[in-house]
């Protein structure tokens, strides 16, 4: 066990001042160090105590290099203003503080680029392993590269592969044929699927929930508009879809950011979402209950899914050869507000509900 440092004063406070301090054995100071389960509630209290009262500091490094573990893992996300990726952090840090781990967190941004340097920097400080959520055009070599590396890592909400390497993620593409479904069976056939300019897992898995539920009533799945995730470019989808000739119905948005965007933008323009136009989200952030009209979304459980990862990867850490595991975290269809429009052939007649 490692020694410590206290007050340059007096000199380096070692475990056994600690130990003579709180009347206990150099050992059971380990343990606590070490979180043991086997030390009482009281002497953990009162060696602590001790620590505090002498200034000892734990010394990490010299730990990490005897046990070879530094109790710390990365966290690398695509694109952290999204408040998606907030609920999926917290997730993540619930699970690794209670195992007594520390998450570092990283944005990449979408860059492959930075992704790289970001996982190189990781691996420098030794960190246990990494969550990943992979930035749009990743290699799908880099699973087998990590593990080459010995560095235990987990995908998250997107995966490079379909069966290779240990992933959590949310059931996208049910989720998306459970929205479009309803809006079929409110009456619409010309509905939209709006945002993403980028090629991934989650947009595929979306794109492909969208074009089944569409195809089995034998409607079109052609109108899609690729735009980024924001709320501006929502926003100015509004125009591109009320200037169409022969002009949607409904949209379903890739994110509630987006729609949320997008109901702005119809009210500019004087049509009113869930009573001229139906809008969907996809994700059930905070913010899609408190739009006005709040907003009908897609529930996809981002902290449960960071929490599944977290979890995934502590399992993997323990065990860094045993066969991939792959948790998916199954969606629900939250209906509010925001779809309430049905096409004008269809009002005054009650509507039906998937």
């Amino acid at each position: 066990m490692a020694e410590g440092a206290g007050d340059s004063g007096r000199g380096r406070v070692t475990l056994q001042d600690v130990a003579a301090h709180a009347g206990v054995s150099r050992s059971t100071v380990s343990l606590v160090l070490r979180d043991s389960p086997l030390v009482a509630a009281e002497t953990r209290e009162r060696v602590t105590g001790s620590m505090a009262a002498l200034g000892y500091v734990y010394n990490r490094g010299a730990a990490t290099m005897r046990g070879g573990r530094t109790r710390t893992i990365g966290l690398l996300v695509c694109e952290i203003t999204n408040p998606f990726f907030a609920e999926l952090t917290a997730g993540v840090d619930q699970v690794m503080d209670a195992a007594g781990c520390a998450t570092f967190l990283a944005n990449t941004g979408e860059s492959p680029d930075k992704q790289e340097r970001v996982l190189q920097r990781m691996r420098e400080h030794g960190v246990d392993g990494v969550i990943l959520c992979p930035a749009a055009g990743t290699p799908a070599a880099l699973v087998q590269r990590m593990r080459d590396w010995g560095l235990p890592c987990v995908q998250a909400l997107r995966h490079l592969s379909a069966r290779d390497g240990d992933y959590a993620g949310s059931d996208y593409r049910l989720g998306m044929e459970l929205m479009t479904e309803h809006l079929v069976r409110l009456g619409h056939q010309r509905i939209a699927l709006v945002g993403g300019t980028l090629n991934h897992s989650a947009w595929a898995d979306r794109r492909a929930g969208f074009a089944a539920a569409l195809k089995r009533h034998g409607l079109p799945a052609d109108i899609v508009l690729r735009i980024p995730l924001t709320r501006r470019a929502g926003m100015e989808a509004a125009a591109a879809l009320l200037a169409r000739p022969e002009r949607p119905t409904a949209a379903i948005a890739f994110n509630d950011i987006v729609a949320i965007g997008l109901m702005l933008g119809l009210s500019d323009r004087g049509v009113q979402p869930g009573r001229d136009f139906a809008v969907a989200g996809f994700d059930d952030v905070p913010e899609a209950a408190m739009a006005r009209p709040a907003l009908t979304t897609v529930a996809t459980q981002p902290f449960q899914i960071g929490g599944e990862a977290a979890s995934l990867l502590l399992r993997r850490i323990a065990d860094p050869h045993g066969a991939p595991e792959r948790v998916i975290v199954p969606t629900r269809l939250i209906i509010r507000e925001s779809c309430g429009a049905v096409p004008r052939r269809e009002r005054g007649r009650a509507p039906r509900t998937a």
